[in-house]
This record gives structure tokens, sequence and C-alpha cells, in this order.
């Protein structure tokens, strides 16, 4: 009887109202302080929020960007088993370039050429372990809008002793008409034209770091869930960094500036915050994803075994050198920026410096003066 008397009584009507109400507010504001500490934004989410950036595109970017996420996943899958099944060692093969094959190599190869050819959306492929472009001649791919450059397995020669290793990536849009043959014009563009590039690094934990020229971002494998989550927005590299990374056991072969650079990193000088710290992996993806975040230099210079460099500019300089210029870094060959360098063939080698802006300016300073 009392009850039914107190919620006839307005007054206690009220007080029950906005107590409840209150309740449910404060229940409310703190469930979405908590939301907002679990949020996170998967690598297709961000894909497709920057679909904007590309008018002429109606998602087939987004797609072929979603693809090299897919196929990064089984390699890093495959990467993270070695040891345990039969997928180090030799393939017991030589690539191209005389190098001795690794099994890794061998399947990531295959993967990314498999998740492209799927995606429909890439007409042709060029990679390091295939002397020739690979053109799709799928009825969907043929017609596709890109072509892709491709180094599958960076650093495979270390697989074998755990240490990180990578893939790097470039897109262009294709010079070819859509339904026509893709040729070999299509994959010789200078690195000004890629419309995206980046590179996934599988160490202690797994990376995508990539461009669409719109700046650079990076995401961090959650094997949880199984998905690619932002991780490093808006990645910017310093101007000048602490680090530099060259294979210093070549020092005799080197160009008289690169050793002069070199005793100059080593110098004391307090101003500049010298000697530098000297690190090299021997990995490019390594290397270079240490420098970018914390500031320093790459540097692979000619010397009298490999007089036109080491490193492939169509599938490795230029995608390194995309991503160091979008973070504002620099990249160049010691005289011209690197993505301005049309190739001549899909396996040209050339000497490369990229990183921080300043550090990579001082070591073009050191070769101009030493020619």
């Amino acid at each position: 009887m009392y009850l039914c008397v107190l919620l006839c009584d307005p007054l206690w009507l009220a007080v029950l109202f906005f107590t409840t109400k209150g309740h449910e507010g404060l229940h409310k504001g703190s469930q979405s302080k908590d939301m907002d500490n679990y949020k996170i934004t998967t690598l297709n989410d961000f894909i497709i929020l920057k679909q904007k950036d590309f008018p002429y595109a109606k998602g087939e970017l987004s797609s072929l960007l979603h693809h090299i996420g897919t196929a990064a996943k089984m390699v890093n899958k495959k990467i993270n088993k070695a040891g345990l099944v039969d997928i180090i060692g030799s393939a017991g093969e030589i690539n191209v370039h005389g190098e001795d094959q690794q099994k890794l190599d061998v399947f990531a190869d295959e993967v990314f050429i498999g998740s492209l050819l799927s995606s429909g959306e890439c007409c042709g492929v060029a990679t390091e372990e295939n002397e020739n472009e690979i053109v799709f001649s799928d009825i969907f791919a043929s017609k596709g809008k890109y072509v892709v450059c491709i180094d599958p397995l960076d650093g495979s020669s270390n697989i074998d002793f755990n240490v990180s290793v990578g893939t790097i990536f470039s897109i262009y849009r294709r010079i070819t008409q859509r339904g026509e043959k893709v040729r070999n014009e299509d994959f010789l563009q200078n690195g000004s034209k890629q419309v995206a590039a980046g590179y996934i690094i599988y160490g202690s934990s797994t990376m995508l770091v990539y461009s669409t020229g719109y700046g650079v971002n990076g995401f961090t494998l959650d094997p949880s869930i199984g998905e690619f989550c932002l991780s490093h927005p808006e990645i910017k590299t310093p101007e000048n960094g602490s680090i530099y990374s060259i294979n210093e056991g070549n020092y005799i072969r080197f160009p008289e500036g690169i050793k002069k650079y070199i005793k100059y990193c080593q110098e004391i000088d307090k101003e500049s915050g010298r000697p530098y710290t000297s690190r090299y992996i021997g990995s490019l993806v390594s290397d270079f994803h240490r420098n970018l975040l914390k500031g320093g230099i790459f540097l692979y210079p000619e010397n009298r075994i490999v007089p036109k460099g080491k490193l492939r500019l169509v599938y490795e300089c230029n995608p390194i050198a995309f991503i160091a210029v979008q973070a504002g870094g620099k990249a160049s060959d010691g005289n011209q920026s690197i993505l301005e360098i049309t190739p001549s063939s899909l396996h040209q080698r050339s000497p490369f410096y990229a990183g921080s802006k300043n550090m990579v300016m001082k070591v073009e300073e050191f070769l101009d003066l030493n020619r």
C-alpha cells in the first residue's frame, strides 16, 4: 500500500526518474570513454576511408592494397613457422641475379603473384625472382588499371638466422590502354609516377607501411584478430638523425666521398651530435624502417665489386624512396633524386642513399666534392 502511495506521488516519481537517468548517463559516459580506448582502425577501414583521395579510381586501388595485405599475412604465417617446417634453407635454384634462391623466396613470390592475380585489378607483375615481367591473361586481370613491381622477400639470406626480413612493393597506373597486352614500358616508369608504395617488415611484430602520396602510415598485425591495425599514423622522419647504416666491411672498395663521410660520422662534434651510431642489419627493409622512425641514413654505394650499386631501382630503391620522401626525408643515387631516374631495364641497379633529409644532403655534398 505504501509503495502504491509513493508511486502515485509526483515528487517521488520525479526523483526516481532523474536518479535513474543520471545513473544511466553516468554509465554511458564511462562506457564511451572505455570504448575510445579500444577503438581500432584496420587496414581495410583505412584504405576505404582514403578512397576519396583518388577520384579517378573506383575502388580498384583499394582492392589491390587489400590483396597485398592478405598476401603479407600468408607470408608472415609461413615465416613464423620457419624452423618448424621444411621452409628454410636453399631451394636449390639460382635466380636471375646469380644468387642462391631460398625456399621462402619462392613461396613469397608465388603467394604475392597469386594474390595480385586474384585481385582482378592488376594486369602484370615484375618481381625480383623472375627475369621478365609476368603478364596476366585472365579476362578480368588483363583489363586491370595497375602494374605492381615487388621484391617478395627482401633479406631472405638472413632467414635461417631469425633476422627480420621484409617485402617491398610499388604500384603504377599502366601506360598501355586497358584491354591491350601489358608491355615492358608499363613497368619502366620513373619513381615519381608511383601511385602507391610500401613495405612489410616481418620482425618481433609484423608491420605494413605504405603511402599513396598523401603521407605515410604504419599498420601492425594483431594476430588475435588477424588484422593489420593502424599503429603509426602520419609517420614523419626527423630531418637530422644519429644513425648511419652501411656495410663497413666494404670500406676499402667505397668511393672516396663515402669513405670521408664515414669518418665525418665518427668524429666528435657536440653541436651536430656526432659521433653517430653505426647500425647495420643487412636487410634493407629492417635498416630503413628503424632509421625512418628514429632518424638516420641507409647507404649502399657502388664499389669495385658492384660498380653500379647492388640494389634494384624498380622494386627496391623506388618504393623505399617514395616512402622516404612522403615522410619528409630524401632519397638519392648520389647525383639526383632516385624518383627522377627512368629505368632502362627491370633489374637495373643503382647506388642508394635514403633517410633523414639533411643526412642525405650531406652525403651528396661529400660525393660532389670528391669526384
